[in-house]
């Protein structure tokens, strides 16, 4: 039998605060010999973390990508406003205060006595800044296409201490969506990005050591309360069976993004993520221009099947992106059955039409997205092939996939099929439905009218009409767009050494702040 997982201490203290201790990880050299950077080496006010892959870039506002989030938010750089996973009550960060002014006018307290890791002073000039280059500056940002996709906002200093901040509609979450914009000073490239920010919070960037570590130093002119550890380093390691070892051999005290068959044993603490697994189909593209080819690979899919084998039973099977807790979670929303008949059916039925079924599909995975991704990708080329597609199966590091995740898309890959994974930490479905499925997403492959109509109509609306707006707008797409095939509600697996302490959340996949390590007792 194997261990059981360890399930997280009970959370205290203020709310939005978790405990947490990361100490020591470090470069795991072959023939059973010690870890360089362990914690020996980097000594014992190091916290070190090991991650499934090396953060792809440091840019704040590309955040919301998940490999770089989980570093930069919060720990080098900071937003106005903080989510609270638990409650999803926003608390205030660089910002003391928000209020309406106006249906289309917020206006924002800023904090007094903040300074960015150069030494300049904090104020309203930066903040309307760092909202202008996030959603107005042409870079494409990842955070203004997952956050606020077409919106037109202005920001505008009003003094040093105030930011006011327009929508030109009506818009009940603003407040959220800002809380996606990391401040940065006004010295900061608006006309690209940059690799190595300067920001307000407690860690600031010390050395980068491309492909080995990153290091962060305790910021001493933070703001906020001093974290308990003088440095952060970050290894990565691909491997999940590498990080166990990590942690069984006492030369890490926190690993990433594990499944069960890795070996962490009673080190594993299970908890509920917001990570969604999908594939987005390339449906503008025949094959899968085909509304029956898209619904077959829907068939085909023995979701049941592969939360118990691939994925060990962390999880359960998902027939929509947007998950219980989020607004505008649609109940009745079930998971696709699997049936192979059905799906070679649809497939003979589109041959018959001319549908060139034949032509190849490639799955573009990411190692790394979540445990053992590429057998689940086998699992589903499998699948896939037995309902008479032809599919084949690429897998990419997290710099090359992205540019399949996001807008523009490489011309000449023909169709595709994207191994994603979707984290809604914001907890309203506004979050996913334009960025994922409007027809000028910064992640989709591809819209219609009806469904674009229905996602914009549900985002101007707030309260119940909220909520039922974007659960019709999540059916319209199961039921006549069928753009992916949605595979489950993932749950996630840290593993912690004996002398730290660390209680996940739901938003610990997208972010982990250091600033919330303290010792074990």
């Amino acid at each position: 039998m194997k261990p059981p997982l360890r399930r997280p201490p009970v959370a205290t203290g203020p709310p939005g605060r978790r405990a947490a201790v990361l100490v020591a990880v470090g470069v795991l050299l072959t023939g059973g010999c010690t870890v360089a950077n362990s914690g020996s080496a980097a000594g014992a006010d190091t916290a070190q973390v090991v991650l499934p892959e090396e953060p792809p870039t440091l840019e704040p506002c590309d955040a919301s990508l998940t490999a770089t989030g989980r570093v930069v938010r919060s720990n080098i750089t900071e937003p106005l406003a903080e989510r609270v996973p638990k409650t999803g009550e926003l608390e205030p960060k660089l910002a003391t205060g928000w209020k309406q002014t106006s249906p289309t006018t917020w206006r924002f307290t800023l904090r007094k006595g903040v300074t960015f890791h150069d030494g300049s002073a904090f104020d309203a000039k930066d903040a309307a800044f760092s909202v202008r280059r996030t959603v107005d500056s042409g870079i494409e940002c990842n955070v203004d296409g997952y956050v606020f996709g077409d919106s037109e906002i202005t920001a505008t200093p009003v003094d040093g201490t105030t930011l006011q901040v327009t929508s030109e509609e009506p818009d009940p979450i603003l407040p959220l969506r800002l809380s996606f914009v990391e401040m940065v000073p006004t010295s900061t490239d608006a006309k690209a990005k940059v690799r190595e920010p300067v920001g307000t919070g407690p860690y600031r960037i010390d050395t980068w050591n491309q492909g080995i570590n990153l290091r962060l130093d305790r910021y001493d002119g933070y703001w906020g309360k001093a974290p308990d550890y003088a440095a952060a380093l970050y290894t990565w390691r691909a491997e999940g069976s590498v990080r166990a070892a990590m942690i069984s051999s006492g030369e890490a005290d926190v690993a990433v993004g594990l499944a069960p068959a890795d070996g962490a044993g009673e080190h594993a603490v299970e908890y509920p993520n917001n990570e969604t697994s999908y594939l987005r189909m390339d449906a503008g593209k025949a094959p899968l221009d085909d509304l029956r080819v898209r619904q077959a690979i829907n068939y085909a899919i023995d979701r049941k099947g592969l939360v118990a084998s691939v994925f060990a039973g962390l999880g359960k099977p998902a027939g929509q992106l947007v998950p219980d807790g989020v607004t505008g979670h649609n109940p009745d929303i079930k998971a696709w059955p699997h049936d192979k008949q059905r799906a070679k059916s649809l497939i003979d039925e589109a041959r018959s039409d001319g549908v060139p079924v034949d032509k190849k599909i490639t799955i573009i995975g990411r190692n790394g997205i979540y445990p053992k991704a590429a057998e689940a990708m086998e699992v589903v080329q499998s699948a896939l092939s037995e309902a008479g597609l032809k599919v084949e199966v690429k897998m990419l590091d997290v710099n090359a996939w992205t540019e399949y995740l996001l807008r523009p898309f490489p011309r000449d890959a023909g169709p595709t099929l994207l191994q994603a994974q979707h984290g809604n930490q914001a907890g309203d479905a506004a979050f996913t439905m334009d960025q994922i499925y409007g027809s000028k997403g910064a992640q989709s492959s591809y819209g219609t009218p009806g469904l674009d109509e229905r996602i914009q109509r549900a985002e101007r609306a707030a309260g119940r009409d909220r909520e039922t707006g974007f659960a019709d707008a999540l059916a319209y797409q199961g039921e006549k767009v069928v753009r992916d095939a949605v595979l489950a509600h993932m749950t996630g697996i840290i593993a912690l050494a004996p002398d730290v302490t660390y209680v996940p959340d739901s938003a610990s996949g997208d972010e982990m702040h250091l600033a919330e390590i303290h010792p074990a007792g």
